[in-house]
């Protein structure tokens, strides 16, 4: 069998480049990457559109996804045989009908709340972004200042409707083996929910890392890709 190529997926108030550290060490050992553009707008779209990336691939494939991302591949990779493995990074882990608002209220401990900003649209509802004051202490309070005031500029707001949106169809890890990572001081979502998470799906593996915060992406890269690495293998 070929070697699976690896679709990542950005979450809500980050974009496709906050992959780039762990797509330059998946490329350094040989594995082939690509950071996909979340939509954000509703979990049926965002999860259909994954299905359309996996689609055109052609061949196995690893999903991995950070935060909201994480509910995006579980829908995505629902039924879907060329996805062999599933990794969750700081990521929602759905069971049928959760939504991630409701698995980030599970256990205490999410300031989030706090710190989004709501922009009406048009079209109605609303969008979510993170206050850029509050950026770095609440997204990615263990990353560079300067490389986290750049991820504030450069966040993507999420639909609301996007986070309140329960998963449709059996989630993809009762039936696909995932690999879970989180941060023991996340502020978006509670360490202690990601642990439930990775328990529920049975996880090959469940790793906190301590004192690291939501965006593993970046200042956990390393970590981040070595699990990617185990569930393509």
């Amino acid at each position: 069998m070929s070697k699976p190529i690896v679709v990542l997926v950005h979450g809500a108030f980050a974009e496709s480049a906050s992959w780039n550290g762990v797509i330059s060490r998946l490329e350094e050992r040989g594995v082939t990457a690509i950071a996909v553009a979340n939509p954000l707008r509703s979990l049926d779209g965002d999860a259909a559109y994954v299905r359309d990336v996996v689609s055109s691939i052609g061949g196995p494939v690893v999903l991995a996804g950070h935060s909201y991302g994480g509910q995006v591949i579980t829908q995505a990779a629902g039924g879907n045989e060329a996805v062999k493995g599933l990794v969750y990074v700081s990521a929602f882990a759905p069971e049928t009908g959760e939504s991630a608002l409701e698995l980030t209220g599970k256990f205490p401990g999410s300031t989030l709340s706090d710190a989004v900003v709501p922009r009406p649209l048009t079209a109605g509802g609303v969008e979510l972004s993170i206050e850029t004051a509050k950026f770095a202490q609440q997204f990615a309070a263990d990353v560079d200042p300067a490389v986290a005031a750049l991820m504030a500029a450069t966040q993507r707001p999420v639909a609301e409707a996007a986070l309140t949106a329960g998963l449709v169809g059996a989630p993809a890890w009762r039936s696909v083996p995932s690999w879970h990572l989180w941060g023991g001081a996340d502020r978006n979502i509670p360490a202690e929910a990601m642990r439930f998470m990775a328990e529920r799906a049975g996880a090959v593996t469940a790793e906190q890392i301590a004192g690291a915060g939501h965006a593993l992406t970046v200042s956990q890269a390393g970590p981040v890709a070595d699990a990617i690495l185990r569930a393509a293998a």
